[in-house]
């Protein structure tokens, strides 16, 4: 057989640090096996994002890549192009490799949780507390822009476009912020007896709390806004609608 590629067998990944479980590589084999497709999806585990080169290069029929942490900046100086959205962001979580491997980058993430709020957002969602700096946060942060909501960043040190630290954050900031984000690895399994340290005391039934996280369900974080009535969501939506979204634009003509 020559080298020319066979379409029928196309290969995906996704390319992050300490992956070996991944929603991405669980979804994409259920939907190309529930598809009746012959591609496979792997996961690209890289010590360093200088590595890619070396998987582009070794891995034939490759045609799509997501982009998980700690590499949805970091990335980006390795592409050939960037798609608008994506380059407003400032981070990748998509990559499309074309018929001669040039590498194109884009953004589903806001995509993805942009049209998972906004079934539950109401007229007094006017204000958002985004925790954690990372690119995933900046995904949020235009897609909150884009539905007109202010937003300020919480982290655990001073950096450009924060505007609380932790250790600033009260009662009152807490109540005027009626949706807050999760963007930290905080919570994740199997450290699920973590949370961000917010005064959680301060919420009630009009909070939307948001945790990007999907593994456990519920996190600590999501279960401390359930038992003051507010409006509690976790990243599987999310995950689910950007990957979506990806496999449209591996599949552009």
């Amino acid at each position: 057989m020559d080298n020319a590629q066979d379409n029928s067998k196309l290969k995906f990944g996704l390319v992050g640090k300490d992956i070996s479980y991944s929603f991405s590589r669980s979804y994409f084999k259920t939907k190309f096996e529930t598809e009746n497709l012959r591609h496979s999806y792997v996961n690209f585990d890289l010590q360093s994002i200088d590595e890619l080169s070396e998987v582009i290069t070794s891995t034939s029929n490759l045609k799509g890549l997501n982009v998980t942490i700690p590499y949805k900046e970091q990335v980006i100086p390795l592409l050939d192009k960037l798609n608008k959205k994506a380059q407003e962001i400032g981070a990748v979580n998509t990559i499309r490799l074309t018929k001669n491997k040039k590498l194109i980058g884009y953004n589903t993430d806001f995509y993805g949780f942009k049209n998972s709020i906004q079934p539950h957002l109401k007229s007094h969602h006017k204000k958002a507390l985004i925790l954690g700096t990372g690119g995933a946060s900046k995904a949020i942060a235009y897609a909150l822009k884009k539905l007109d909501i202010k937003l300020n960043f919480v982290s655990r040190s001073h950096k450009e476009g924060v505007r609380f630290l932790y250790s600033d954050l009260t009662k009152k900031i807490i109540s005027e912020h009626t949706i807050i984000i999760n963007c930290t690895p905080i919570g994740t399994f199997p450290n699920v007896d973590k949370c961000p340290d917010i005064p959680y005391e301060a919420l009630c039934e009009n909070h939307i709390l948001y945790d990007l996280i999907y593994n456990p369900e519920e996190t600590k974080f999501l279960n401390q806004g359930r038992l003051k009535g507010a409006t509690t969501i976790n990243g599987l939506e999310m995950l689910r609608l950007q990957a979506e979204k990806s496999w449209e634009i591996w599949n552009k003509p």
